[in-house]
């Protein structure tokens, strides 16, 4: 409860609210359509129905987070193992957050588990949620390889954020390039410019 608002005002911390935002934005975008597909909860169209409310959640959690001093907190890949046993409900959800709560106060002996204990689970979500690449369209460059793009930068930079960012911006240029741009509908403008925007000012290139 130290929150610093004047000091997060300030013209310089601008680049690091951009970054901040767009990452947190995208990351949490891409997990819930990849979550969402997975749990088969997308409608005909590959759209979450409802998806402001999952989007509120995840607000008002990041909120909860920064007034606690704790990094920022969103949907996180790992509940595709929850999903994989068949939890995907609220109940789930409330359910999970009782047993985090809890967790708080074992926080010392639940650091004691090393990454290879629980390595290989996520290593096998990975592989289930590798599904959605059959829907992939191979036969158009300017949709396959903005997609390859975002996996591969997800997996060699570690953040998901990155490889969709990049995924956004590479997607328009190809669109461009290719003499389809007439494809590319505004929300994807939007997007892409907020990408375009997290480069800028990415704090740590």
């Amino acid at each position: 409860m130290k929150i610093d608002m004047q000091g997060a005002l300030t013209w310089g911390f601008v680049g690091v609210i951009i970054s901040v935002l767009v990452m947190d934005f995208v990351d949490n975008m891409g997990t819930l359509f990849g979550l969402s597909s997975r749990a088969n909860l997308l409608d005909e169209d590959d759209n979450l129905p409802e998806i402001q409310k999952p989007m509120l959640v995840d607000a008002l959690s990041t909120i909860a987070a920064s007034l606690f001093g704790t990094t920022t907190a969103g949907v996180f890949i790992e509940s595709a193992a929850g999903i994989e046993q068949g939890g995907k409900t609220g109940f789930t959800a409330l359910v999970v957050a009782a047993l985090f709560a809890l967790a708080l106060f074992f926080s010392p002996i639940l650091t004691i588990v090393p990454p290879f204990a629980y390595g290989p689970v996520l290593v096998i979500v990975g592989m289930f949620m590798m599904q959605s690449v059959t829907k992939f369209n191979f036969t158009d460059y300017s949709e396959l390889l903005p997609a390859f793009l975002t996996i591969v930068l997800m997996i060699f930079t570690f953040n998901i954020g990155v490889g969709i960012t990049a995924g956004f911006i590479a997607y328009v240029l190809l669109k461009l390039l290719t003499g389809k741009i007439h494809e590319v509908r505004s929300g994807m403008w939007i997007l892409a410019l907020l990408s375009l925007t997290f480069y800028l000012f990415y704090p740590y290139h």
